[in-house]
């Protein structure tokens, strides 16, 4: 038999909230037996910018085939990525 969830404290401030989460347990104070999964399908993936050093001539025919498929080419080096990480996994 589960013990009911402690009352979550009201925070003054975000900055409370996260010193109070860093050092209490979640578990005491949710019920996550009763926790349903959720979607956001309209959040946007957060990018870091980087900066990626390569022969000219592997740049080249990288721009030729963005070029043939009417693409970024920085687009097109986004997506060989995600599908060689697919095949890796």
């Amino acid at each position: 038999m589960s013990k009911s969830p402690k009352p979550i404290p009201k925070f003054r401030s975000e900055a409370a909230e996260r010193k109070f989460w860093e050092t209490h347990d979640s578990a005491d104070y949710v019920d996550w037996s009763k926790a349903q999964r959720v979607r956001f399908p309209n959040l946007k993936l957060s990018t870091t910018t980087i900066s990626l050093r390569m022969p000219q001539g592997t740049l080249d025919r990288i721009k030729v085939a963005a070029n043939r498929r009417d693409v970024p080419y920085q687009s097109l080096i986004k997506v060989w990525l995600e599908e060689k990480l697919k095949e890796e996994a």
